[in-house]
């Protein structure tokens, strides 16, 4: 059964559902800063990993007869964390529904903290044979446990202390700390890469940027110990609206809606990855790629990257105007007909054209990145919703991201960026599909019980 539509006469600043006596949402300034710089600081540790097995991990942990195997061995790795996420939502989703929000934000940013900090310590293959790369991993899971349990939580501290009528747009806060994390981590290797010469950054300077992720978690706990707990989350505390094993009522009353969630982010990873980690490999690549060197193509994809903040509080501000679906739908398209034109303009070798393929996709990726903080969360009721949206999106990214460096890798050495955009293309039409057989939220009471 669908839930009920909000009440037209409720005033513009009526926060979503109805908070219990004595409650309130959380200051603006406070949900802002607790969702924005928890998961900017979660997706630096993420970027940072991506960009160092593009540039040192291949050499480092798994040396190889050649560069082409050793990049990807070292991309390979970077597909265990998106295993690990859905595990993650699973973990902090459960006691995200059942203890609370904050609680469980701060426990799923201590273990991406520590695992990325513990990573800039690791031996290389040089010094410790195969435990090198098999520590690499299990901080690597690590990594993915961490993140699969804060998305869905900054979404909800977002959306459940949102204004009915700003839903998306409060939900893009923790999106856009995809593009301000992808920033950080890529401006911190550019220095690096200006300061020290190749030897020193190969031998010891890769760990500078995992190293200070301690201090960014530091930041980031000060921050959300401070909150308190969502009004939305504290009413359904007050009416023991609570289940005992979240994630086995999510799929016993809501797997389509999980399943066809899942599907309709597998071109946000997608598109992400391959206009970031893949575009970085190919572009520095100087025998079957663009031949850049590094520092100029990390600044390219540091500009680039803001459009995607650009186009992300913009498809929140739509969605909140126009509904979820039509916004996605919109750009998904752009995605797919991005994903047609990528072998004139990234293989042109032009640094104009390949400019404008990085800002489109980019801009594209924030626009279809966007809704989903609120797009997700809506589709679940509150007893559920941290289990049921995080393991949706979490999910989509093993199809999505996992394995989209790699494939997209193989893809262009086996028949060029041609079936790269194919690949890209594919995407957007198995996400469309899934989103065209999902309802629209826009209208949604998240307090409603279903």
């Amino acid at each position: 059964m669908g839930r009920p539509d909000l009440p037209t006469d409720l005033p513009a600043d009526t926060p979503t559902g109805t908070p219990a006596p004595g409650t309130a949402p959380n200051p603006l300034r406070r949900v802002a800063a607790a969702s924005l710089i928890g998961t900017t600081i979660e997706f630096y540790d993420f970027y940072v990993y991506a960009t160092a097995a593009v540039l040192v991990f291949g050499p480092l942990f798994f040396p190889a007869a050649s560069d082409a195997a050793q990049t990807l061995s070292s991309l390979a790795t970077f597909a265990i964390a998106f295993v690990a996420r859905p595990f993650g939502s699973v973990l902090f989703g459960h006691f995200g529904d059942r203890v609370g929000r904050k609680t469980t934000l701060v426990a799923s940013l201590l273990l991406m903290g520590i695992s990325t900090t513990l990573i800039g310590v690791l031996p290389t293959h040089a010094t410790a044979g195969v435990l090198a790369p098999l520590l690499l991993c299990v901080l690597r899971f690590g990594q993915g446990l961490g993140l699969g349990g804060e998305w869905g939580g900054a979404a909800l501290l977002a959306t459940e202390n949102a204004p009915s009528h700003r839903r998306a747009l409060y939900g893009t806060l923790p999106q856009l700390g995809a593009p301000l994390g992808f920033i950080l981590a890529n401006t911190l290797f550019i220095v690096l890469s200006v300061v020290l010469d190749e030897d020193a950054f190969t031998a010891w300077g890769w760990r500078i940027p995992f190293l200070l992720s301690a201090l960014l978690v530091v930041l980031g706990l000060y921050v959300r110990l401070n909150l308190a707990e969502t009004p939305v989350f504290t009413e359904a505390l007050r009416r023991r609206e609570r289940v005992r094993v979240p994630v086995a009522e999510v799929f016993r009353g809501s797997w389509r809606t999980v399943v066809l969630g899942a599907l309709s982010v597998v071109l946000t990873y997608t598109l992400f990855y391959l206009m970031t980690v893949f575009c970085l490999s190919y572009g520095t690549d100087a025998e079957a790629g663009l031949g850049y060197d590094r520092r100029t193509f990390l600044l390219m994809l540091c500009g680039a990257v803001l459009f995607m903040a650009l186009g992300t509080p913009v498809s929140g501000l739509l969605s909140d105007r126009f509904g979820r679906r039509p916004v996605l739908a919109a750009a998904m398209l752009g995605a797919l007909v991005l994903g047609l034109l990528i072998e004139p303009l990234l293989g042109s070798g032009s640094t104009a054209l390949v400019m404008v393929f990085l800002c489109a996709g980019l801009f594209c990726m924030g626009l279809v990145f966007g809704p989903i903080g609120a797009y997700l969360p809506e589709l679940f009721p509150t007893a559920v919703r941290y289990t049921g949206a995080s393991v949706a999106f979490n999910s989509g990214s093993i199809l999505g991201a996992s394995l989209a460096p790699y494939t997209a890798v193989r893809l262009a050495g086996a028949g060029g960026l041609t079936w790269v955009g194919w690949y890209l293309a594919g995407a957007a039409v198995l996400s469309l599909l899934a989103l065209a057989a999902l309802r629209e939220t826009r209208t949604a009471d998240l307090s409603a019980v279903r």
